[in-house]
């Protein structure tokens, strides 16, 4: 195929056994019409024909992304040449997209397959238990609305190579699906095509802005993620509990795999009086425990005293946290804060705990 590849889509390429041979340019021989290959295409030219068509929607995985956005990318790019014709998209750029998925249920006792649906015209996202009933009308057990809706790969959270978890907003909340494919392709086509129905949404509301800016952001991988102790508001015991890190959405749940968070917090700016503090405030309890990897979130309505396993993942979350407080506030921010507590402005918003 006359191409170079990094070490990482090299071993990918390996496992896939495509139809291109990967070989070593220190450690293996290489004959007169293998150079010759490499001499007459090359990069330019291979991804001038393979990459002829790339949705500016679809995401091209990166070295840190999770293997089977890789591993889908490359089997896109070179077997099936998706994007040398917009027509081989279909399976995700489309208005409409229904498919069974394994998800799992809100008791977190297992995985069944549920049938999903996907509609652009309605701006939603569906899924159904009674795939095959015929007495009455299909109803949808919960449908996402798709603006404020995210979708990422959490293949070690679920157990799963092709897991995903699908965020949206219920009832002032973030409710949260956990799905998986059997097949690879099946998963990664769900995930773009939400992406697809994200940016085709902006690019109608906004059609003046650059089309590059609008797919930025369709869906956004979680900043951090891990175990953390939390002190209760009133001074009680730190409790065990997973962290999730979703853009300004601070989320914290019992176990990782629920449906619905114990509470969750509007991260705002700086200059709103959001900030990271080492150890906890004067008077508090765990006072003391400044060398407990012990550290306090200052938000305008309470201070979330927070107390991490090691060393590493209290310089991981306070890191974290001073990056998004440090990010200039959007409008789609104030929407989001209003849309989970309407009667608090994005400077002053927090979910009390459940």
């Amino acid at each position: 195929m006359g191409v170079f590849l990094c070490h990482t889509c090299a071993g990918v390429h390996r496992a896939l056994g495509t139809q291109g041979r990967v070989k070593s340019v220190r450690l293996d021989n290489w004959d007169r019409d293998q150079v010759s290959v490499m001499e007459a295409v090359g990069n330019k030219k291979a991804k001038d024909k393979f990459e002829m068509c790339v949705p500016l929607f679809y995401r091209k995985p990166t070295k840190s992304d999770v293997d089977v956005l890789k591993k889908e990318w490359i089997l896109a790019k070179y077997q099936r040449e998706e994007f040398t014709d917009p027509e081989r998209q279909s399976a995700y750029n489309c208005s409409h997209k229904e498919g069974m998925l394994w998800k799992l249920g809100r008791d977190r006792k297992q995985f069944q397959q549920r049938k999903f649906v996907l509609s652009r015209a309605e701006n939603k996202f569906f899924y159904f238990i009674n795939e095959d009933s015929k007495q009455k009308p299909q109803q949808p057990k919960a449908e996402a609305d798709m603006d404020h809706m995210n979708a990422v790969f959490v293949p070690e959270k679920i157990g799963n190579p092709y897991g995903l978890q699908i965020t949206f907003i219920k009832n002032g909340s973030t409710r949260s699906l956990f799905v998986y494919s059997e097949n690879s392709k099946d998963i990664v086509d769900w995930y773009n095509c939400i992406r697809a129905a994200k940016w085709e949404r902006r690019r109608i509301a906004f059609p003046d802005r650059d089309l590059q800016q609008l797919a930025e952001d369709l869906t956004k991988d979680f900043i951090v993620e891990g175990w953390l102790s939390k002190m209760g508001p009133k001074n009680e015991p730190f409790k065990r509990r997973w962290f999730t890190l979703d853009r300004r959405k601070l989320m914290y749940f019992e176990e990782p795999l629920n449906a619905f968070p114990k509470g969750e917090v509007f991260i705002g700016h700086r200059d709103a009086g959001y900030s990271i503090s080492l150890g906890a405030p004067e008077g508090d309890r765990s006072s003391n425990s400044h060398n407990n990897y012990c550290f306090t979130l200052h938000t305008p309505d309470r201070n979330f005293i927070l107390r991490a396993e090691t060393q590493d993942d209290m310089d991981k979350w306070t890191t974290s946290l001073n990056y998004v407080i440090d990010l200039p506030l959007t409008p789609q921010d104030s929407k989001l804060a209003s849309m989970l507590n309407p009667k608090k402005s994005s400077n002053s918003f927090r979910i009390i705990r459940r």
